[in-house]
């Protein structure tokens, strides 16, 4: 075997896709130094595996939020996902839905919350918060009516941090109707309507007040943040550097993950983003004490094929995870703390 399926992922979206959208995925901010690092910092991890043990029946699955979810990944929210492919969130809906897991849906998302909780699955919404709150209110409603589970609060984008385009911008490139279409018409020309730059702790409180859900803080890095947003009353806490989207040279999350299990693992559930590509790197999550994880950008390279395509990483994903699990000695996800310690995580 020269390789897996998994690892071909981004080579073949680069084939399938305009060059301008396959610029947008893989982009990070400024020099991309944090988008790198990601992957080698998940494949710098080592295992002490067990042995003896009875790893006849390995179920990868995890309950979060009170759930529970076939699979220890879901899918993060990504922008574009109709520029990728036409059927968009639908797709990836659809094929997360046959996979057990859970779908997390940006707030730009190009098609309706309606017709995406129709497709069975179970989704929580992605939302950056307006200075003038008030705004997002239509937004949170849809989504609540259309049957999201949780709100996934992204605290780590007060401004949209500038990227390095090479070839032709992709925003030049979208047509009308492939994005942010959940908000009213004319929000983005309504004064207040800007990502808001005083986000704080009261406002989980406001969120899970008005929605009546679950909150979830995404972009986390610190174990202090992170205590803050537990005691604020999040319900989980999403360790993430948006994918190397935002400050450029930020830690990566594999760095960064077992201070803030550390900090608030007892109290609250703990997930993790980036650079995740393979089953090792999930097992290698789950070692540092996450809940579970969320994969980006392989889900927008598979979704190049359609549904189909994401079919198959939930699949090809699920088959590697049970291996890894089975090899390490462990029969659930809650097993793999014991193989590595805080010390393994390699300085970057």
């Amino acid at each position: 075997m020269t390789g897996t399926w998994l690892h071909g992922l981004e080579d073949r979206a680069r084939a399938a896709l305009p060059a301008p959208v396959f610029e947008y995925v893989g982009q990070g901010a400024r020099e991309s130094v944090s988008t790198r690092e990601a992957p080698a910092a998940w494949q710098g991890l080592r295992f002490a595996p067990h042995v003896l043990r009875d790893v006849t029946d390995v179920d990868p699955g995890v309950d979060l939020l009170g759930r529970r979810s076939l699979v220890p990944w879901g899918i993060a929210p990504t922008t574009l996902q109709r520029a990728v492919h036409p059927d968009g969130e639908l797709a990836v809906a659809r094929a997360t839905a046959a996979a057990g897991g859970v779908m997390v849906v940006s707030s730009n998302a190009g098609t309706s919350f309606a017709a995406i909780g129709a497709t069975g699955v179970r989704w929580w919404l992605q939302a950056y918060l307006p200075s003038d709150r008030t705004l997002a209110e239509p937004m949170l409603d849809r989504a609540v009516a259309a049957g999201a589970e949780a709100v996934v609060l992204t605290v780590d984008t007060p401004v949209v941090a500038t990227k390095y385009v090479v070839g032709e911008p992709v925003w030049d490139t979208v047509q009308d109707g492939l994005l942010r279409v959940n908000f009213d018409p004319g929000y983005d020309e309504r004064p207040g309507a800007e990502k808001a730059t005083d986000l704080g702790p009261h406002d989980l409180d406001w969120l899970a007040e008005r929605t009546g859900l679950p909150v979830v803080v995404k972009g986390v890095l610190r174990s202090d943040d992170a205590r803050r947003c537990v005691d604020a009353g999040a319900s989980a806490v999403w360790v993430s550097n948006h994918g190397g989207r935002q400050l450029d040279r930020a830690r990566s999350t594999a760095t960064q993950l077992p201070e803030v299990v550390a900090e608030v693992g007892d109290d609250a559930e703990v997930y993790a983003d980036g650079g995740i590509r393979n089953g090792l790197d999930v097992l290698a999550a789950l070692a540092l004490g996450a809940r579970g994880v969320f994969l980006g950008r392989p889900a927008l390279w598979a979704l190049a094929d359609g549904e189909q395509g994401v079919a198959r990483l939930h699949r090809d994903l699920r088959d590697e995870v049970v291996e890894a699990l089975r090899l390490a000695g462990c029969r659930v996800p809650a097993d793999a703390p014991s193989l590595l310690g805080r010390d393994d995580v390699p300085p970057l």
